[in-house]
């Protein structure tokens, strides 16, 4: 019993010098950056649709499915957002609210023409998206790192030495990086557009969309030989 004591004790002493060495390793530490722009598939849009009364409503809202169908857009691409009837104002005002969802193969030009209608309260742009933006976010990624270490290379280079095995490898926290927020315009440089229903001057078309900005730092601990 005594000799298995003595040689826990022994290894958990071996263990704890072992790491001890480990943290007193030279090393050196750096940061690699890589950024990507990637053009936007997909266009999420809420649109605002008004009546006079119920039966005008649901006038108006098979009006709306038959214009996206037109333009290429499918039901399964349309969600009903909400509702509102305002019955205290002197003129009754009913609303509907939806979201729908275009893509490049949609006529974008002859969608918003047709939707430029008195029954249109507005139309904005909710979001935008890549389809494939999960595999370009782990190609950013990669490129962070391969940055970290050709920088580690060449700047132990420098002075005479070389990187040795990764010590650490830490992805930096960054939440303005990949976040798809609402367009910004390139004409208007703006965070969100609205179109009332009277205004054909926006043009909604993928060509006039900003593109999708990511960003990655990784940062690197190496080891130096």
């Amino acid at each position: 019993m005594k000799l298995t004591h003595f040689l826990l004790i022994g290894f958990f002493t071996l263990t704890s010098f072992a790491n001890a060495q480990e943290v007193k390793k030279n090393a050196v530490e750096v940061t690699g950056v890589a950024e990507m722009e990637v053009e936007p598939d997909e266009i999420i849009f809420n649109i605002g649709i008004k009546g006079d009364n119920k039966n005008d409503l649901a006038t108006n809202e098979k009006k709306l499915f038959d214009i996206l169908k037109e333009s290429g857009i499918k039901n399964e691409d349309i969600k009903f957002k909400s509702m509102y009837q305002n019955l205290y104002s002197k003129t009754k005002i009913f609303t509907k609210s939806f979201q729908f969802k275009v893509t490049k193969k949609a006529d974008m030009s002859g969608l918003f023409e047709n939707l430029n209608q008195k029954w249109v309260s507005n139309v904005n742009i909710a979001e935008i998206k890549n389809t494939k933006i999960a595999d370009f976010r782990k190609t950013v990624k990669i490129n962070a790192l391969k940055a970290a270490k050709e920088k580690a290379d060449y700047l132990m280079e420098s002075i005479g030495k070389k990187v040795g095995t990764p010590l650490e490898i830490t992805e930096i926290e960054d939440y303005t990086s990949d976040m798809i927020l609402p367009v910004a315009y390139k004409s208007a440089r703006v965070s969100n557009v609205q179109m009332e229903a009277a205004d054909t001057g926006i043009d909604f078309s993928f060509d006039n969309i900003e593109n999708i900005k990511l960003k990655y730092s990784i940062k690197t601990r190496y080891e130096i030989l």
